[in-house]
């Protein structure tokens, strides 16, 4: 289960009404730095301008792909444990705009965990220590630690100890 605050909003739907919600000098600061980060291949620049100017959380050796486009938003809701790899092209939510309310969750990435190309990470998601999220799938509720997951709705498909049985025969 997902981990997330409801507002309700009256009359329009919510992402009509997003700048009552979130500023929109600090969305358009975060707009800049994102897309300097998006396309940037120095890897350490990315991490520096995530904590610098996005106030994410980001342990040392964590490794960003090309295009990961993290909250825009409310990116200081996004933590990322250390040596990560978060493919190429994926998205980390730490809001959903919807007709009649806004949610807000925290994103919570564990240490070590490998996130695969053009996954979508929805808020209110912890992934645990570990993980591996194959490439394309929705993050719609929490990873186990050790767990390999993936697909579209995400589904678990080896525990950390089928996976660990696993490497252990191959």
């Amino acid at each position: 289960m997902r981990n997330t605050e409801r507002y309700p909003v009256k009359g329009r739907n919510s992402l009509y009404q997003v700048y009552d919600t979130v500023p929109f000098w600090k969305v358009v600061k975060n707009f800049i730095a994102i897309q300097v980060a998006r396309y940037t291949p120095f890897l350490p620049m990315k991490n520096w301008i995530y904590r610098t100017f996005l106030k994410m959380k980001v342990g040392e050796g964590t490794a960003f792909a090309l295009m990961v486009m993290p909250d825009i938003m409310y990116p200081e809701r996004i933590s990322v444990g250390k040596n990560c790899v978060i493919g190429y092209n994926t998205t980390i939510l730490a809001h959903e705009y919807l007709i009649k309310e806004y949610r807000l969750g925290d994103v919570i990435v564990g240490d070590e965990v490998m996130i695969g190309a053009n996954s979508t990470i929805l808020p209110g998601v912890t992934i645990g220590h570990g993980a591996i999220v194959s490439a394309g799938t929705l993050v719609h509720k929490n990873v186990p630690e050790g767990s390999f997951v993936g697909g579209n709705p995400m589904q678990v498909i080896y525990t950390k100890e089928e996976r660990s049985k696993r490497e252990m025969e191959s």
